[in-house]
């Protein structure tokens, strides 16, 4: 499973990024934790406010930093 945080690396982009490992880390699954920080790269992807999720080139998320059960039904 490929994760990717998108954003500049700001606070919430950080958070973000460590709820989406504790999530999948509680899940069991197997993944790979990417960090898009380009913005052509983020705006090619569909996030116009950041941070976003995108788990396996599906947006899941964008402009807050879910909670890690709502990051877990995403990754289900």
């Amino acid at each position: 499973m490929l994760i990717e945080v998108l954003g500049s690396g700001c606070s919430k982009c950080k958070l973000l990024a460590e709820r989406a490992e504790e999530a999948a880390k509680g899940l069991g699954v197997e993944f790979a934790l990417v960090k898009v920080t380009e913005y052509p790269d983020i705006v090619a992807r569909g996030v116009m406010t950041t941070p976003g999720l995108v788990v396996d080139g599906v947006l899941k998320s964008q402009g807050h930093v879910p909670t890690v059960a709502a990051i877990q039904a995403f990754l289900r």
